[in-house]
Parts: C-alpha cells; sequence; structure tokens
C-alpha cells in the first residue's frame, strides 16, 4: 500500500464521507463536489476541453495534447454521481488523463440528472447521445452511477439491436439500485467515501418510484448476451464492490468476455484521484492499455 493510499483513506474517511453523511440537501452535494473537483483534480498538461452536443445532448469533449476529436475510437464516458450531483466538468481531469494514455478522445455526457429529471432521463440522454456518435467506433465507459449508466445503455443498445460499440467499462459501477449485495453491509464501516445511511435517498431521488429492479436503471437484471467485452473494476473495500463482483458474474454466465480489477484498500472510484495516487494513475494506465486493445476488434 502506497503512502498516498493511506493518506487519501483517512482524509476521505474523516472529511468526504462524514460531509456526505451529513450534507443538507443536494443543492448542497452538488456546490460541494463541484468546488473539490476544481481544487484537487486537474488533467495532464496541455490538455484541452471543448464543449459541443451530440443531437440534443450537451457534451463537453477531454482530449490530450496531440489527440484530436475525429480520432477513432471515441470513448463516451458517463460521469458519477449518484444521478443526482456530478458533471462533465468534475470527470474531465480523469478523462483527460485516460485520453493520454490511450491516446483517444474522451466524451463527456451532460446527461439530466434527478431529481429535477428523475429515471428514465438519464438513460434516454445516454441512448440519444450514443445513437448521434454510432457512426463511428465508440467505447463506453462512466464511473459509479455512469459506470451503471453506461452497462444500462450497453443492455438498451443489445435490446433494440443498434450497432453495438467496441467495448464497455465501469470504475466502481453502481449496477443495483436494490442494494441486495453483501457488501452494502459488509463493507459499510470499511468504506472510506460513501456513507450507508444517504444510498436510500440517493435512489429515491433518481427512481422516483419506478422499479429498483428495471434494467435500465439496475444493470445487474439486464441481459448482456452479445455483448463486446467488458472491463470492471472495484475495491475489496467498497459498499459497492459486489455491485461489480455480482454483474461480472452473469455477464460471465451469459457468454460476455469480463475483465475485472478489484483493488486492494481503495477507495471508490479510485482513478478520480490520479494526481496524487499512484494506483489511480496504474489503474487508468491498464484500463488504456485494455481500451488499445479492443479498439480493432468487433463490431462498429
Amino acid at each position: 500500500m502506497s503512502l498516498a493510499r493511506r493518506a487519501l483513506n483517512i482524509y476521505l474517511r474523516w472529511s468526504e464521507k462524514r460531509h456526505l453523511a451529513v450534507a443538507a440537501d443536494i443543492d448542497t452535494l452538488r456546490r460541494s463536489f463541484a468546488f473539490r473537483a476544481r481544487l484537487f483534480f486537474h488533467g495532464p498538461f496541455g490538455s484541452r476541453y471543448a464543449w459541443d452536443s451530440l443531437g440534443p445532448i450537451p457534451v463537453q469533449w477531454a482530449m490530450a495534447r496531440r489527440v484530436t476529436r475525429d480520432k477513432d475510437p471515441v470513448i463516451l464516458y458517463f460521469h458519477g454521481g449518484g444521478y443526482v450531483f456530478g458533471s462533465t466538468n468534475t470527470h474531465r481531469a480523469m478523462a483527460a488523463a485516460l485520453s493520454k494514455r490511450a491516446g483517444f478522445p474522451v466524451c463527456l455526457v451532460e446527461y439530466r440528472l434527478a431529481p429535477e429529471h428523475p429515471f428514465p432521463a438519464a438513460v434516454e440522454d445516454a441512448v440519444a447521445a450514443y445513437e448521434a456518435l454510432s457512426d463511428r467506433p465508440v467505447i463506453l465507459g462512466g464511473d459509479s452511477a455512469g459506470g451503471g449508466l453506461a452497462l444500462a445503455l450497453l443492455a438498451e443498445i443489445l435490446r433494440r439491436d443498434l450497432p453495438r460499440p467496441k467495448a464497455a467499462f465501469g470504475l466502481s459501477p453502481f449496477t443495483d439500485l436494490t442494494f441486495s449485495g453483501a457488501s452494502i453491509t459488509e463493507n459499510a464501516e470499511k468504506e472510506v467515501m460513501l456513507p450507508v445511511s444517504r444510498i436510500g435517498e440517493i435512489s429515491e431521488a433518481y427512481l422516483a418510484g419506478a422499479a429498483a429492479d428495471d434494467p435500465r436503471a439496475s444493470p445487474l437484471f439486464a441481459d448482456f448476451t452479445g455483448a463486446p467485452p467488458v472491463w470492471m473494476a472495484a475495491g475489496t473495500t467498497e459498499i459497492l464492490r459486489d455491485d461489480t463482483l455480482r454483474l461480472a458474474e452473469r455477464m460471465t454466465a451469459q457468454g460476455v468476455q469480463v475483465t475485472v480489477e478489484v483493488g486492494k484498500n481503495l477507495p471508490h472510484v479510485w482513478p478520480m484521484f490520479q494526481n496524487i495516487l499512484p494506483e489511480g494513475r496504474a489503474t487508468l494506465s491498464r484500463l488504456a492499455n485494455w481500451i488499445v486493445a479492443q479498439s480493432g476488434s468487433g463490431d462498429s
């Protein structure tokens, strides 16, 4: 374990987890996360960002030096934040770091957030963005709720018989809004970032009465038969650990080629901390190598 990982886990447990547990409302969560992202997350030198749209959906491109938005494949990325906070701005630094390692542009989707726009608004935006880009080779990706959204989109693509992406990945993906995984309780104390006390509230704000086991909300229950390769990562002490491990088992049983990285004692979406965390940089590099390996295979 690196010294940076030890220090980060201590900071997250005593600062971020406590803040998330006591934040008065969603607006407070949004403002504080946006501020922390500007303060702590920075892309590689020379990174470039540009606003655009895919059909009616606003997006932001994140590109490393010498990477252009017309280079294929495109990494279509969905940010985390429990479907209620976060934005393309909060995640563009990590996206630029991935762009540098993979050599491809990353297109971050500014999908609508709950509670103003509850389920299935995010899924509808994800499908619209993908359809606007599906004439190009695409790799889907996301983290936390955005990782769940990317995988829900993959299932919708298969269900609707749309052109398949090259591959898909999820960083600590949130795939089960029924919270039936054992890690929700087993890791409640070990988890250094996400307080169990708030997950029901966040889920209710997003679902607004919809069924939690709807595959568009919880891709754990989706059919991925015929899917391209999938890569996922989760930490041993995360409350969402089993969202990855159980989905990987189900996908494998459905004939999907699945790669899983399990990080020991690493925080939720640890590549977000690539500025300070060597394990974050290492995971991004392994993910980038996997993306490059997938970029020339499969259907476009």
